[in-house]
């Protein structure tokens, strides 16, 4: 016991800074998910998700990343959402416990579209390349769990 307490005394432990913004930006991404799948009415808006928000320090403007899933919409949709962004921000008000509600500001995140095209771009190219000597070990033992080749010549 007397061990456990000098560790805990002699340890620096650097608190960790929580910055209102970070919070803020946590709150408003999980109410603007949740006010555009289910109060949106624009048909516009396609089959979107809020990956991330980034709010400045002083809370007046937000950053809302957006991924939209259908990539021919991706352009209509983000137009459709900066329009309702007054009614969103305006939602955003009546529901949440803040003085002033940052203005939203929306921006398409490509992140999932750059990865699938990554993984694609490795399929290509896996594909095309021989076998490794590790993968040819791992056939090989595959082989040799069926039955041993045959010679004809005999």
């Amino acid at each position: 016991m007397l061990g456990a307490a000098t560790l805990i005394e002699g340890a620096e432990i650097m608190p960790r800074q929580f910055y209102r913004s970070d919070r803020v930006s946590g709150l408003l991404r999980r109410e603007l998910a949740q006010l555009i799948q289910m109060e949106a009415k624009n048909p516009e808006i396609g089959f979107i998700s809020v990956s991330d928000v980034e709010v400045s320090r002083d809370l007046a403007h937000a950053k809302v990343y957006i991924t939209v899933f259908e990539q021919d919409k991706a352009a209509s949709s983000l137009k459709a959402l900066q329009q309702g962004a007054g009614f969103f921000r305006k939602r955003l008000g009546q529901q949440l416990r803040m003085r002033s509600v940052p203005e939203l500001h929306f921006i398409h995140d490509a992140s999932v579209e750059t990865g699938q095209r990554m993984d694609e771009l490795i399929g290509k190219a896996m594909s095309g390349v021989p076998q490794s000597g590790s993968e040819r070990d791992s056939s090989a033992s595959d082989q040799t769990n069926e039955s041993p080749p045959v010679d004809e010549e005999e």
